[in-house]
């Protein structure tokens, strides 16, 4: 009970009122996993965009307005649970159905694919991208905490958590050994997971890694504190072979 209060608020929507002229059902509206929007121009690669814990993959269009521009095509995956999808979630059933839209990703657009996480999806990718690192040109993690019995006991001070929260969602065993780059993005005030987490998993990372604070940026107003140049930067590192 403890987790799912915790760590899960899932907004309901139907089909309809989360496509849009820009934001199309992906892979198809039969089989909706998600929503895709294609750049104007030539295609550099794919990102697919696990979003955080409120609320459903239709509230995320600024990642493809941002990153459009970049020649990306961006995939805003759905959990089970939320928005249109059927289910419930838990760490287990988020962890495989991210694995299956990697898998769909990679087969219907080709390398390179990149997968961005923020907050509880940053948990989701890097769980599902170590497991399918093959696939995987570099992670972006947003606003991520290494374990998440850290982010519980700073919540909940008085509870026994490493007890209570049943879903491990641990980023730092799933990417010790990952060799990939990866970015790490925190919020400089965040109140819900303190950039501390977020920074303890950077320092685990063994493989290419960039950490970007974002001053004076809270957990859910850092799109606002970054620019196109920002984006630009980052995706420039995870796309370097070397992470350099």
């Amino acid at each position: 009970m403890l987790q799912e209060r915790f760590l899960y608020f899932p907004e309901k929507a139907a089909i309809e009122d989360v496509v849009s002229d820009r934001l199309a059902a992906w892979p198809a509206i039969e089989v909706f996993r998600g929503l895709v929007a294609e750049p104007a121009g030539a295609v550099r690669g794919t990102a697919i965009v696990f979003h955080g814990n409120a609320g459903h993959a239709g509230h995320r269009a600024f990642y493809a307005v941002a990153l459009n521009k970049l020649g990306l095509r961006v995939i805003l995956a759905e959990y089970p649970g939320y928005g249109p999808r059927e289910g419930s979630p838990d760490e287990e059933r988020l962890v495989a159905d991210a694995q299956e839209t990697i898998e769909l990703a990679h087969r219907f657009s080709g390398a390179p694919v990149l997968l961005i996480g923020e907050s509880l999806g940053a948990g989701v990718v890097a769980a599902a991208g170590s497991r399918e690192a093959e696939k995987i040109a570099g992670l972006l993690l947003i606003t991520p905490w290494d374990r998440i019995e850290h982010v519980a006991a700073f919540h909940y001070p008085w509870a026994p958590v490493k007890w209570l929260v049943h879903g491990r969602y641990d980023s730092v065993a799933h990417l010790v050994a990952f060799g990939r780059p990866v970015l790490v993005v925190v919020a400089e005030r965040d109140s819900i997971v303190p950039a501390r987490f977020g920074e303890a998993l950077y320092n685990a990372l063994s493989g290419p890694k960039q950490l970007k604070i974002v001053q004076g940026a809270e957990h859910n107003d850092w799109i606002g504190h970054v620019d196109d140049s920002w984006w630009r930067e980052a995706i420039g590192f995870l796309l370097t072979p070397s992470g350099s």
